[in-house]
């Protein structure tokens, strides 16, 4: 090996490109931003702090990272960028010193059922290259071993138009892996048909008990009623065995239904393909509520749920074929990786090793591959995109973090430090939103915003070290060091709810009494079997109140009216005091202006570019028609109430002309919750994730369970924020409902009256119940991971550094 030797000097003025190391952001006015200003330093650790709607995500993702996004994609062809989303360019004068942002959201991987952790990371790829070359029987191709991919077989005659145009013989093979029964899903259904329709009842006489599926509407109802193949007036139980068998199972035909061509299907394959392709955790509520009852799904009983061919369940690498591989806990599919030794293909298992290596290093190792990626959590789901990333050559780049520590123990928050600062160490830009002191501390340089939420938010509270914002008088600074106390007395439960051999997942026949009536927290390792205990052994009924970790779904016409039901009451106390109807009173409905349709902004689509948004000139903004907003209600128009905040809507709706009881109540439980700031009209795109979460939290506080659930409520929440989520949980409690909190903070662990830990590692390593007790039990045995860190915690020690360490972390 040479090395050229160097024969100049190093020069003593600096390089003109040395000057390049900060990013400048003048005049950012993105959401809520006012006008911010800020330098932030290249190739150190930044955090972005402040309560949540402060405007951190709207400076860091929605101004930082898309412009840089933005900028790479104008690099590509015109022809390229038709093909790629459109971003427009954000409200800010001065972008400057920007490097290639890759972000790593918090946003749930594809709900695909065909997608899983293997097929997101690439790591099944590798898996079915690795087979395709030492599988023993040698089945094909990898797409052999792939259950996204259907074997084809095709013959017949083609013409190829190539001097003198030739008919020839030809014939196509390809050799896929999917399994042909359950089309590679793993999963087949059998479907409830009293679900479907009540057969006392005809077509004519709405039979159809389907979401949707309305008596009128043409594209469905009309299309089975004026199909010709059945009797539209004749109650469905009184069809003959024909008609039976064309309304349930007929192949797709065309038909023609007042004038128009449209296809007719019998109605288990038109329920198989517009209900079930879809992944249960991607569906809207109502749609899932009613696949829950309508249809039952068992694991494929061909494939025993592979979702893999015969062929390729076949081929073996030792012991093991591809469907072994997939089902294993990925730390142990490592260790097998590791034992073989194949030249031929030592390139691809490096590869592969590093890969699995990679999940276990960042907390992943108790996953499989074969896992659906649709139930990962936000936080697993994180760090999943994270695993690409670690390892990689690249360097002065700009990783841009959501809250990496969501979902993370206290004992897992140090492993995520540390790969936050080797991510550093190489040379590159590390910015995180986060709200945990944890990592608060390791930063290099933190921005904190506020003062307040939404329009009490936007600008630069503090900006400089830890120790500074720890001296400074802003709301982070002033509760980074807070620290819960141990209850004096705990609550006596009322009863308690048995759990008996609880064997989901990787739970290991777990017998466990929770208590009623009082707050208990489920707590352990991420991996631990903490939902699966939960989740999976509560029955789910009208008694028990569920507030999981799934997304709020909406558009930009969704607002925290529209989501919580608050806008019905409103509408009715309008029609109600002006003496029209309520369907006036929503921009989606008959009030809409019918310039910009109810949504404020008229779109204009540029192609390749970025689309262009401009307000309204019929309603300047309002969405509805001038006509509407001649009537009032307590002197304000229905524009005007959307408008408000919810402190100040919960006033105007409590007393005086405008009293509505109704609207009133679901104002306060949004008050509760923290999100008075937030106005009644404000696109719920506009929200961050953890007012996303407050904001499904106060909607359920309305159902009537006895028994809430909740899976990790601090998500997103500010560290001033977390007593008020303690004094919530405490009412409930008191009001006499009993509520199980799945949870990593240490300040709800320290608040509850009984505590069940689950470990005492991850994956096969978990699943067992560790402690309980109360919080005071568990700090003085400290015979757990949870119990050193929360007698630490309420110790006021922290088990992290305060200062990052120095020099550079060899990857």
């Amino acid at each position: 090996m040479t090395r050229a030797t160097r024969q100049d000097a190093p020069s003593a003025a600096p390089h003109a490109a040395d000057h390049h190391d900060l990013i400048r952001v003048h005049g950012a006015r993105e959401n809520n931003l006012k006008d911010v200003s800020i330098e932030i330093p290249k190739r150190r650790l930044t955090v972005f702090t402040g309560v949540s709607g402060s405007g951190k995500s709207s400076l860091v993702f929605d101004t930082i990272a898309a412009e840089s996004q933005r900028l790479i994609n104008e690099t590509y062809s015109a022809f390229l960028q038709g093909f790629m989303p459109t971003l427009a360019r954000p409200e800010v004068d001065v972008l400057e010193g920007l490097t290639t942002a890759i972000i790593v959201d918090q946003q749930r991987l594809g709900a695909d059922p065909r997608s899983t952790v293997g097929t997101a990371t690439d790591a099944n790829a590798m898996l079915r290259i690795l087979f395709s070359r030492l599988g023993d029987p040698h089945i094909g191709s990898p797409n052999a071993y792939s259950f996204n991919v259907p074997s084809v077989r095709a013959h017949g005659a083609i013409t190829v138009e190539r001097g003198n145009a030739k008919t020839v013989r030809q014939s196509f093979t390809r050799t896929g892996g999917m399994c042909p029964h359950c089309e590679g899903r793993g999963t087949v259904s059998d479907i409830d048909l009293t679900q479907l329709y009540d057969d006392s009842k005809s077509i004519s006489e709405g039979a159809f008990t389907i979401p949707g599926w309305k008596s009128d509407s043409w594209w469905t109802v009309r299309l089975y009623a004026d199909s010709g193949f059945l009797d539209p007036d004749k109650p469905i139980r009184d069809f003959t065995e024909q008609e039976m068998r064309d309304f349930l199972y007929r192949e797709p035909t065309k038909v023609k239904v007042e004038g128009t061509n449209l296809t007719y299907e019998g109605l288990i394959p038109k329920i198989q393909k517009s209900f079930l392709s879809k992944d249960r955790e991607g569906m809207q509520p109502h749609i899932r509520a009613f696949v829950d009852r309508a249809v039952t799904f068992t694991a494929c009983p061909e494939c025993g749920g592979t979702r893999l061919s015969e062929a390729a369940r076949s081929s073996r690498i030792g012991e093991l074929n591809i469907a072994d591989a997939c089902a294993l806990q990925i730390t142990d599919l490592a260790d097998w990786v590791a034992t073989l030794d194949e030249p031929s293909v030592a390139p691809l298992l490096a590869a592969l090793r590093h890969t699995l290596d990679s999940f276990v290093e960042i907390g992943l190792g108790y996953l499989s591959l074969d896992r659906p990626a649709g139930t990962l959590s936000g936080g697993e789901a994180q760090r999943v995109k994270m695993i690409r990333h670690l390892g990689s050559s690249l360097t002065d780049v700009t990783y841009v973090f959501d809250e990496p520590t969501i979902g993370l123990h206290p004992h897992d928050i140090e492993r995520m430090n540390g790969l936050l600062l080797r991510l550093r160490d190489k040379g590159n830009t590390v910015l995180v939103v986060e709200h945990k002191p944890e990592t608060i501390a390791i930063a290099d340089h933190v921005v904190d915003l506020g003062p307040g939420a939404g329009t009490g938010g936007g600008t630069i509270s503090f900006e400089g070290t830890v120790a500074g914002l720890r001296a400074s008088d802003t709301l982070t600074g002033r509760h980074l060091d807070d620290r819960a106390t141990l209850k004096k007395e705990v609550r006596k439960p009322t009863g308690t709810l048995e759990i008996r051999g609880a064997d989901r997942h990787n739970l290991q026949d777990v017998d466990v009494d929770i208590p009623l009536g009082v707050l208990t927290v489920v707590t352990g390792v991420a991996g631990s079997g903490k939902s699966s205990l939960i989740h999976g052994s509560i029955p789910r009924n009208d008694e028990v109140v569920s507030v999981d970790q799934s997304p709020i779904r909406g558009s930009r016409r969704s607002n925290p009216a529209t989501y919580t039901g608050l806008l019905d009451p409103i509408r009715k106390a309008f029609a109600k005091a002006n003496g029209v109807k309520p369907a006036l009173f929503s921009a989606n409905s008959e009030g809409a202006c019918p310039n910009c349709k109810g949504a404020g902004v008229v779109y204009t689509d540029l192609g390749m570019m970025a689309g262009v948004s401009a307000t309204c000139e019929e309603c300047d903004g309002k969405r509805f028609e001038a006509s509407v907003l001649e009537h009032h209600l307590g002197g304000k128009d229905i524009s005007e109430v959307l408008a408000m905040p919810v402190t100040e809507a919960e006033e105007y709706f409590r007393e005086g002309e405008a009293r509505t009881p109704a609207a009133h109540r679901v104002l306060t439980r949004l008050a509760d919750v923290g999100l008075g700031y937030l106005t009644l009209g404000q696109p719920l795109t506009t929200l961050s994730g953890g007012e996303r979460q407050r904001l499904k939290l106060a909607t359920h506080m309305a159902d009537k369970g006895g028994t809430y659930v909740l899976d990790e409520p601090t998500t997103g929440l500010h560290l001033a924020d977390v007593d008020q989520l303690l004094a919530l949980l405490d009412r409930l409690v008191d009001s006499g409902k009993s509520v199980i909190v799945i949870e990593h903070h240490q300040a709800v662990m320290a608040h509850a009256d009984w505590i069940i830990d689950l470990g005492p590692g991850a994956g096969h390593d978990g699943g067992r119940v560790v402690f309980e007790g109360t919080p005071a039990e568990l700090t003085e045995n400290r015979g757990t991971v949870t119990g050193e860190h929360l007698a630490a915690y309420v110790g006021g020690v922290s088990a992290f550094p305060s200062t990052p360490p120095v020099g550079p972390t060899p990857f």
